[in-house]
């Protein structure tokens, strides 16, 4: 089921990229992914849903691979920043997601465009926890303008560079362009003490981000990675590691993604990846555990 339903995501993806969301109907689809409308609606309630499930299926690649180039990194290193911007960036071009979203900013579909606004706040979030990372908290007062500054000025500069067509390999260019700029803007505001945005607003936007903020939240992700390496070796047969990864990726999410972690459904997962797939490396599994108990702890402190 779910390579059917991810053939009809890709087949989807390329009909909008070839004819336009507008363009392209939900029997279009059908005929490209060959499968019934009884059988799309089981997957999407709409055109609209699977756009935007196309978008979290890459959201979550590129996440993922975001998310690995920190492990055994120091955060503060701008050059793992300009990386994990390079990759985003790479995968934008290549598949094309600017030019959907563009489409659908001009549409009458209130629902997708609440889609994009919240998918330009993530992005808003991110940089600016990256920003923290990299700046520190005495810089974190600027931090929030300075994030919207320096998307705006890759997103304008980017823009225009493809429109002129003018340097070879933009993207890398682009980015160490607008980031030698912004440190400079971040010491500025830091010494004039100006600010527009408090960065206490970000949570009004996106209600559970402070959880991202934790001092642990870094070794939670790193520990987390390293259980779903092991788990892909420990276990031969593919559906147990289907299984145990979704319940790794489901506690990892319950912590990272929730304003207030169930703790009991927390300790009754453990349990279950502790029991049902014993024969993962125990000191990943102990690790992953460690770290989950000191988000919960940081959580009980700020609750």
């Amino acid at each position: 089921m779910n390579s059917r339903r991810q053939n009809v995501i890709d087949t989807a993806h390329k009909l909008f990229i070839e004819k336009g969301y507008q363009a392209t109907s939900i029997q279009d689809i059908l005929d490209g992914s060959g499968i019934s409308k009884g059988t799309f609606y089981n997957y999407f309630p709409s055109k609209g849903e699977l756009f935007i499930a196309i978008f979290r299926s890459y959201h979550k690649n590129i996440r993922q691979a975001r998310e690995e180039l920190l492990i055994g990194q120091d955060l503060a290193d701008i050059e793992i920043f300009i990386k994990q911007l390079e990759l985003h960036m790479m995968v934008n071009k290549q598949s094309k997601l600017l030019i959907l979203i563009e489409e659908v900013r001009v549409s009458n579909d209130d629902e997708l465009k609440q889609f994009i606004n919240r998918i330009q706040l993530l992005g808003i979030r991110w940089v600016y926890s990256r920003f923290l990372d990299i700046f520190g908290e005495t810089k974190k007062p600027y931090l929030l303008d300075s994030a919207i500054l320096f998307l705006g000025m890759m997103t304008h500069l980017n823009h225009f560079n493809y429109k002129a067509k003018t340097i070879s390999s933009p993207e890398i260019k682009v980015i160490r362009y607008c980031m030698n700029r912004i440190v400079h803007i971040v010491n500025e505001v830091a010494e004039s003490g100006e600010q527009i945005l408090d960065p206490e607003l970000i949570d009004t936007w996106i209600p559970n981000f402070r959880c991202n903020l934790h001092t642990s939240h870094n070794d939670l992700l790193q520990s987390t990675l390293a259980l779903k390496k092991a788990t892909n070796k420990a276990l031969p047969c593919s559906e147990d590691r289907t299984k145990a990864i979704e319940l790794i990726d489901f506690i990892h999410e319950e912590i990272t993604q929730s304003s207030k972690p169930r703790q009991f459904l927390i300790e009754s997962l453990l349990n279950t990846l502790k029991t049902q797939y014993a024969t993962i490396a125990q000191q990943y599994v102990e690790n992953f555990e460690e770290n989950i108990n000191s988000c919960l702890s940081q959580f009980e402190q700020e609750i």
